[in-house]
């Protein structure tokens, strides 16, 4: 094991250590990162029309106005209908700031270009696509043509300077002139070579060729078995997990979230068991590892088998845990180098994440559809998720799993932090 150990942190830890720093898909991280209180407020909207309580509807219908539920709808178009033009900008941004250049002039350009990309009828844009379905190809375009702008804002000879005098705003438009006029011609003829090879509808083509392949195969239960794997295996050596896994959990997982909610906003039935809020709801119960069932597991075992150590941190890990904050636990007991929890920090998600996905295939607990915050207490994230009393209920199932996979660890762990303390006193 240790030589397992040693190999992992000589050659998986730097490697994973350099996709983290990666500057794309940093970019696509805090890109997602950003219009997240936008996709709260969407998924929110959609909870305040559709709270899953006997009475909820009758009674609105009693104390609004009618047509209530347009305030809602309005929040939901302005979040979920154009999130695919939100995330062209804020990737944009990100990452045109990773090159230390001008942000702002490259998100709206290469957000304009995006625009260019899509179908026209009858004189306005065709909006199928400026919601989830068209995330993958937003992002492809974020990337290449901040790329493209980046380069060509390099160099000296497209540049127009400007006087002294004049104020920087106007410098700075100015000396973005060449390089926009460039990418938004670029985008243009790539719109017209496609529909001279056929495509008209560059968003569905690739969509169906790309997006959807993509999505099944990552987003497949094994698919999501790997990508809770290899987050906790990050963890274990110190590196945030969740960071470095956000780049494919945001534009895999976190689509297949926002697709569920639209189609439950249009009265249709979610079909993506797996998305991101379903790790959020019952596998990273009190964060990644699920280490609130660690907390509880502590204070099952008692003071005097679990150790003092782990006592006092789970003492102080309990009021962070229940809002899926862990890294007191992570970093105080140690779970970091710590082979002892390895396994049920590995173990416990996984099993969570198989309990989960049967219960909601055999129709036990309805489709995670509603995004919820990521510090909602566990238990009712899931409720809220699924807008269902038997959503919570797997998550309960899901810790109780947890917890007793977690207690013959902790007994062990406490038993070696005792005979420590003991040969420590002796000495």
């Amino acid at each position: 094991m240790n030589k397992f150990f040693e190999w992992m942190e000589e050659h998986f830890v730097p490697i994973a250590s350099k996709i983290g720093a990666q500057r794309h898909l940093r970019a696509i991280r805090d890109g997602f990162a950003t219009i997240m209180p936008v996709i709260m407020a969407g998924a929110f909207a959609v909870l305040f029309n559709n709270l899953g309580i006997p009475g909820y509807q009758d009674f609105m219908n009693w104390l609004l106005p009618t047509g209530w539920t347009a305030w809602g709808e309005a929040i939901y178009n302005g979040s979920f209908g154009v999130m695919s033009i939100l995330i062209v900008f804020t990737i944009s941004y990100h990452l045109a700031k990773g090159h230390n250049k001008d942000g702002i002039a490259a998100a709206v350009v290469v957000t304009a270009s995006s625009l260019l990309l899509y179908t026209i009828k009858d004189g306005a844009f065709s909006t199928a696509f400026f919601g989830t379905k068209g995330l993958f190809i937003a992002m492809i375009v974020a990337l290449v043509g901040t790329e493209i702008f980046v380069k060509l804002s390099g160099n000296p000879r497209l540049i127009i300077k400007m006087p002294n005098g004049v104020p920087p705003a106007v410098a700075k438009s100015f000396a973005a002139l060449i390089p926009s006029i460039i990418v938004l011609a670029l985008a243009a003829s790539v719109k017209e070579l496609f529909i001279l090879v056929g495509v008209n509808n560059i968003h569905e083509s690739l969509y169906f060729t790309l997006q959807r392949p993509l999505t099944a195969i990552i987003g497949s239960l094994g698919g999501v078995l790997v990508i809770i794997f290899i987050t906790q295996l990050l963890w274990f050596f110190g590196l945030h997990g969740g960071n470095i896994v956000a780049p494919v959990s945001n534009a895999i997982l976190l689509p297949m979230i926002l697709a569920n909610t639209e189609a439950f906003q249009a009265g249709l039935k979610p079909e993506n068991i797996l998305s991101s809020q379903f790790l959020e709801s019952y596998v990273y119960m009190g964060g990644a590892g699920a280490t609130i069932a660690l907390i509880i597991a502590i204070f099952i075992i008692g003071k005097k088998r679990a150790g003092t150590q782990q006592t006092l941190i789970a003492n102080l890990g309990i009021g962070p845990g229940l809002f899926n904050i862990n890294e007191p636990v992570i970093f105080g007991m140690p779970m970091v180098l710590n082979p002892i929890y390895v396994i049920p920090s590995l173990l416990a998600p996984m099993l969570s994440c198989i309990i989960a996905y049967t219960l909601t295939a055999i129709g036990f607990a309805p489709v995670a559809h509603i995004m919820v915050a990521w510090t909602t207490p566990p238990i009712l994230g899931a409720a809220l998720s699924t807008n269902s009393i038997t959503g919570a209920i797997t998550a309960i199932i899901c810790l109780v799993v947890d917890i007793l996979i977690y207690i013959p660890f902790v007994y062990m762990a406490g038993k070696q932090e005792l005979k420590a303390e003991e040969i420590a006193q002796n000495v």
